[in-house]
């Protein structure tokens, strides 16, 4: 059976982003549950997520309701927190059956050691990034947040991930600041040996490239993103596979888009 994995899609309850979310739920729910064993969302699920005691952002819910579906038809989900949605937690775990994975997910895929992690964080240079991390998931900044009216933390979540990706992300995402640090770290952990397989997000990039491991050949992947380029993963119990959502695969010279195993 196959497991999908995706990330960055980085759902809005916006005016503007009203039709993606429509259409990744439509998609989910395009998904046949006896071909899939698992979906791993890598991250960034949401553009601005947290969990209140009694309330969840409703605009949410088609897509909410498209995974509460599939878990209920026995795919299993799993999320690894990004930098935009660290805060699941009780609901997505109680009401939806994700398992939550605060920074990474270790699986074996056909014998391949699998590490699989958002990737924010991994730039060394970017510290203010790691003090902000490691404050806001602190329990008292999350009780701080908490106090919030709902409406005014979806307002503020927002405001803030847009002046970011403003500030941040540029017009052509192969540019972007974060593409390279994250190929380091997944070239790092292949040749120390420490995993066959690195799948990441984070980049908005998506990349699919063998390197240097002591078995021979290991295989970095990123997962692209769903809001500009639609791409994701999926291992189809051999091969890793890149796919497009509703439109052709690019011819990429030099860039597999399947992947069966680690050279002897």
């Amino acid at each position: 059976m196959k497991t999908l994995i995706v990330a960055d899609v980085h759902l809005k309850v916006t005016p503007v982003g009203r039709e993606p979310l429509l259409e990744f739920a439509a998609f989910l729910s395009s998904l046949d549950p006896r071909a899939y064993e698992r979906i791993v969302v890598l991250g960034d699920l949401f553009d601005f997520w947290f969990e209140y005691r009694h309330v969840i952002f409703s605009d949410y819910f088609p897509v909410l309701r498209a995974f509460a579906d599939l878990k209920d038809a026995g795919v299993d989900l799993h999320l690894v927190c990004g930098n935009h949605d660290f805060w699941a937690g009780r609901f997505l775990r109680d009401f939806l059956g994700f398992t939550i994975h605060a920074d990474r997910l270790e699986h074996s895929f056909g014998g391949k050691r699998t590490l699989l992690v958002h990737g924010d964080g991994v730039n060394a240079e970017d510290w203010r990034y790691r003090v902000y991390k490691r404050i806001a998931r602190s329990r008292w900044a999350v009780s701080l947040f908490g106090l919030l009216h709902p409406d005014w933390a979806m307002d503020l979540g927002l405001a803030v991930s847009h002046g970011s990706r403003t500030l941040f992300m540029p017009a052509d995402p192969s540019k972007g600041r974060e593409v390279k640090p994250l190929e380091r770290f997944a070239r790092g952990i292949l040749a120390r040996g420490e995993a066959d397989v690195v799948i990441c997000g984070h980049s908005h990039y998506p990349v699919m490239e063998e390197a240097p491991a002591p078995s021979g050949t290991g295989l970095y992947i990123n997962t692209g993103d769903w809001m500009f380029h639609k791409t994701y993963i999926e291992w189809d119990g051999e091969t890793f596979r890149r796919c497009w959502h509703r439109r052709e695969e690019p011819a990429t010279a030099g860039t597999p888009t399947r992947y069966s195993g680690v050279s002897p």
